[in-house]
């Protein structure tokens, strides 16, 4: 009987999925999702006209990129979409949001119009977002600052307005910001310092203002600074600004700034200051500025006093510019005389309109030294006339790099699209559309073989199989044409490059994977011109042969694994047959092997609570008892250990260690490890040393020697929101805690909140077999009483909005000290009672002592928005956490203190993350109850 389903059961799981497999292996999910944006897509080229073929994957549709590591879930998955410059219009579908494993999306260079699908911020696997280009409207979705895996986010050269969003202040792993040249308003948030990745921050041109935020200064590792034509209002260079000890470039112009310059010479690494068109005023700053500088533009300034002697000791100097201030005294000559005469080396000195009288020394200019003087007092001398003129050179010149620069072999000619190459040999070049958003220089030629030296070494070429044109745009930017040749060997050579390559040096391009250098600064990838006379296979990357090969080996391995099963099924029919002279005691139940987690042998759990001693004992809940413990190392350890024979707790316990073994958060109880020998089932946790907020909240352990201030009782309620926004919005897949509540949510020796006891959390749903994601997972009702969703409790079904309503109920916990359910009485309804009666303070906890009545009626204004019957009007987990930061961030520092005795006048707004802002309102995402 056991062998017939089993056999049965070996037969469907490897054979029909297989079958199916080789039919259809994109995620039904996905390939309604393309479908969806396929038909918002507008495509007078024809480019994704083989969007309608069955499968994506299978299909090789036109820049879908499939993933072969996901075989064993009997999907491939979309991890890339490339879609770059096809002359596509129409709009962005809310479905992308269903493309749950995408990594990279690329729509750059293309007519797209409308909004930015708020839904891309569902794809937390997200590392680059490509937009740049389009015809993009409508505010910058928050939901982007969810993207906790984003690398780089390129959305500039669109028609974006409003603020930009203050949760990009939660995009840890975000190194590139370019929003510039669109339309966005308000100031720059000062949370963006928290972002310790971040390196290049573009917003010029936009409409921005306020304040230039000092705080930028604490970003520890921002290279480019970027913020041209702007508007701050007047506002002065923050001092601070000094000590960015990585700042390459620092652009400022026509930003309408006033006051001084700051002293710039403290900055190690500086190759470029732009600070042009302000009204900066003083004298420029007198200390060298690092040796490395290649430009200075301070012009269209009110600048006074004379030109420092250190612009003649920067041996790498391009451009100088003082044009248009007020400056006073002689033109050192010695600023030209130190160059050395090499027409790779240009000097550019723009020095006109200002009262210069004389120049101090020769005045015999180097061929590869440019000085205009025009508008100042030295010119009435006709001696001058040569630098007094009208016109000039500028610095910015475009050309072609010297080793394609002619025609080798002028007898000859190669069909296109073949060029000469080494010996006359022709070959089929790939032609790339390159640009440098924002070099560290102003002109290009003394760089040239430090670019090919950076671009080849990279791409795995050599120095010859690389030729390019080059033109400076407004920017200003440098807009190239790179040839890349196929190596030649001898005449028997490819004239092609293969499939495989050009793939790989796509993949090094749209993936962001050439390392970024400080004085070429960030790039565009333009266009990546596919070969014309059919020599390139499609660039797309559908399901590759590698898939197909996994496929077979997912099925093997299915095959082994369920044969697998049948023998351990059969030696346990065999053991249940002795079960008379086992012991309960003797053998594992289960063998679990996680990475990252210590497995602890019976006898060392043993060991640290001296046996199980009831003196050890610090708890007990219907999983068993815990036990505090102290690890050989000296380790002090909290041990969950499970009572003998109970099913639901070897449900928990699993749960529980794969759960708690790939989530990591500050907020979150850590577990060390798991015990799973001798027939005992048992959990390893940090220790937490000041137990639940329970017990101080009933005044069981610590109430009467240290009770819980206002200010401690938010920040424990603002931790505990954090640990459950990670879990559901960073955690992958999201997850459901399903039981909050306040003996839950532990307390360390400095009174930080993480949340425990996994055991019956549930992963976030995932689609069904018709592609369909269900907005709840159904299961039967478990949980505390009191803490239940009513929706919950009646319908089983559980979203994130439950455990906003678990949490809320330990807010109103965490303000009254009472009981979710005591003597009859439920504390969300006697709340409510007390709250719409006026009759707030009646229910505040007295162990509390003083406390500031505005803050107050705010947090319990919240918490029963959290607590509302009905799913719906209950705020997201990321909002909550919003709220109570900006609650923390006002209150005052009498406010933050244990003795606080009066209430809170303050009436300042707040921004996003809780720095003060110039608004008059909160801006929330739902309207909180009248108070």
């Amino acid at each position: 009987m056991y062998l017939s389903k089993v056999c049965i059961l070996w037969f469907c799981c490897c054979f029909i999925p297989a079958a199916a497999q080789l039919i259809n292996v994109t995620d039904p999910t996905e390939v309604l999702a393309l479908r969806s944006i396929h038909e918002s897509l507008i495509d007078p080229d024809g480019h994704l006209s083989n969007w309608i073929d069955d499968d994506p994957c299978l299909s090789n549709w036109t820049g879908v990129v499939c993933s072969n590591e996901t075989i064993e879930e009997n999907f491939l998955h979309v991890v890339e979409l490339e879609l770059l410059r096809l002359n596509l219009s129409g709009t962005l579908a809310p479905d992308i949001g269903n493309l749950a494993y995408l990594k990279i999306l690329n729509f750059m260079w293309n007519n797209i119009s409308g909004t930015i699908p708020v839904e891309i911020g569902n794809i937390t696997s997200l590392e680059l977002l490509f937009l740049s280009g389009n015809e993009l409207t409508g505010a910058v979705p928050e939901q982007l600052g969810f993207l906790s895996n984003l690398r780089i986010m390129q959305i500039d050269e669109n028609k974006l307005s409003g603020p930009i969003p203050l949760s990009f202040a939660n995009l840890n792993k975000t190194k590139h910001f370019h929003m510039n040249n669109n339309s966005l308003s308000g100031q720059i948030p000062p949370e963006l310092s928290k972002l310790s990745g971040l390196i290049h921050l573009l917003l010029d041109n936009n409409n921005l203002s306020g304040i230039l935020p000092p705080e930028l200064s604490d970003t520890p590792n921002l290279s480019i600074l970027q913020l041209d034509n702007n508007n701050f209002g007047g506002n002065s260079i923050p001092d601070s600004y000094v000590n960015m000890s990585k700042l390459v470039k620092l652009s400022l112009r026509n930003c309408n700034l006033r006051g001084p310059i700051p002293d710039l010479s403290l900055i190690p690494n500086l190759l470029y200051i732009d600070l042009s068109s302000n009204q900066l005023n003083g004298s420029i700053p007198p200390n060298q500025l690092a040796e490395n500088i290649t430009t200075v533009i301070l012009s269209n300034n009110n600048l006074t006093g004379t030109i420092p002697a250190y612009f003649s000791d920067l041996p790498r100097l391009q451009k100088l510019s003082l044009a248009n201030n007020l400056l006073s005294g002689s033109v050192p000559s010695s600023i030209w005389q130190n160059k050395i005469s090499n027409a790779d080396q240009r000097l550019l000195l723009e020095l006109q309109n200002n009262q210069f009288r004389n120049i101090s020394g020769s005045t015999n200019l180097p061929p590869n030294v440019t000085l205009l003087l025009d508008g100042n007092p030295l010119c009435s001398a006709n001696t001058l006339n040569q630098f007094c003129k009208l016109e000039g050179a500028g610095s910015e010149t475009n050309g072609t790099s010297p080793r394609n620069s002619s025609n080798p072999c002028p007898n000859q000619r190669c069909p296109p699209p073949y060029e000469f190459y080494v010996n006359c040999f022709c070959v089929a070049p790939l032609i790339i559309g390159y640009r440098l958003r924002s070099p560290g220089f102003s002109d290009f030629p003394p760089y040239f073989t430090t670019f090919e030296e950076y671009l080849t070494s990279n791409l795995k070429l050599h120095a010859n199989q690389l030729s390019y044109t080059f033109e400076w745009q407004v920017g200003p930017r440098v807009l190239m044409i790179l040839k890349l040749f196929p190596e030649y060997v001898d005449n028997n050579s490819s004239r092609t490059f293969n499939s495989s390559e050009i793939q790989r040096i796509r993949n090094m391009f749209t993936g962001w994977v050439i390392p970024n250098r400080d004085l070429f600064g960030p790039y565009d990838l333009m266009d990546l011109v596919p070969y014309n006379n059919g020599t390139e296979t499609s660039s797309n990357s559908g399901i590759s042969t590698g898939a197909l090969v996994g496929i077979i080996l997912g099925s093997i391995a299915c095959v082994i694994s369920l044969s697998a099963i049948i023998i351990l099924l059969l030696l346990r029919i065999r053991l249940r047959r002795h079960d008379a002279v086992s012991k309960p005691r003797h053998s594992s139940k289960i063998a679990i092997q996680i990475d990252g987690t210590r497995a602890f042998t019976y006898e060392e759990l043993s060991a640290a609570t001296n046996n199980f001693d009831s003196n050890a004992q610090i708890g007990q809940g219907g999983y068993g008892k815990v036990y505090k413990g102290i690890l050989s190392n000296g380790t002090v350890v909290a041990i969950k250990r499970a009572q003998q024979g109970s099913l639901q707790g070897e449900k928990e316990f699993l749960t529980e260690i794969r759960i708690l073994s790939r989530i990591h958060h500050r907020n979150l109880v850590s577990l060390i490890g798991y015990c799973d020998e001798e027939g005992e089932q048992m959990l390893v946790y940090e220790f937490m040393s000041n137990g639940t907020l329970r017990d101080h909240l009933s005044g069981t352990s610590f109430t009467s020697e240290k009770p819980l201030t206002f200010a401690m009782r938010l920040k424990i309620a603002l931790e505990s929101a954090k640990g459950l926004m990670y879990l559901h919005t960073e955690a992958d897949p999201p997850i459901f805690h399903r039981d909050v509540k306040s003996s839950n949510i532990l307390l360390d020796t400095k009174f930080t909140a993480k949340v425990a006891d996994f055991g019956l959390s549930r992963l976030a749903p995932v689609s069904d077999v018709q592609g369909v994601v269900p907005g709840h997972v159904s299961t039967v009702v478990k949980g505390t009483p009191g803490y239940l969703d009513p929706e919950y409790f009646l319908t089983h079904t559980l979203t994130d909005k439950s455990d906003v309503y678990s949490l809320g109920v330990v807010f109103l916990e965490l303000l009254t000290g009472m009981h979710p359910i005591a003597h009859g009485k439920n504390i969300v309804r006697e709340v409510s009672l007390a709250f719409e009666s006026g009759e707030i303070s009646s229910v505040i906890d007295k162990h509390m002592g003083s406390y500031p009545s505005e803050h107050a009626e705010k947090f319990l204004n919240l918490a029963l928005k959290c607590s509302e019957d009905e799913p719906e009007p209950r705020p997201k987990m990321a909002q909550v956490v919003r709220i109570l930061e900006n609650m923390c961030s006002v209150m005052t520092d009498s406010d933050t203190t244990r003795d606080t005795s009066t209430s809170s006048d303050s009436r300042k707004t707040v921004s996003f993350l809780g720095t003060p802002s110039s608004s008059s309102t909160i801006n929330t995402p739902f309207v909180l109850r009248t108070v």
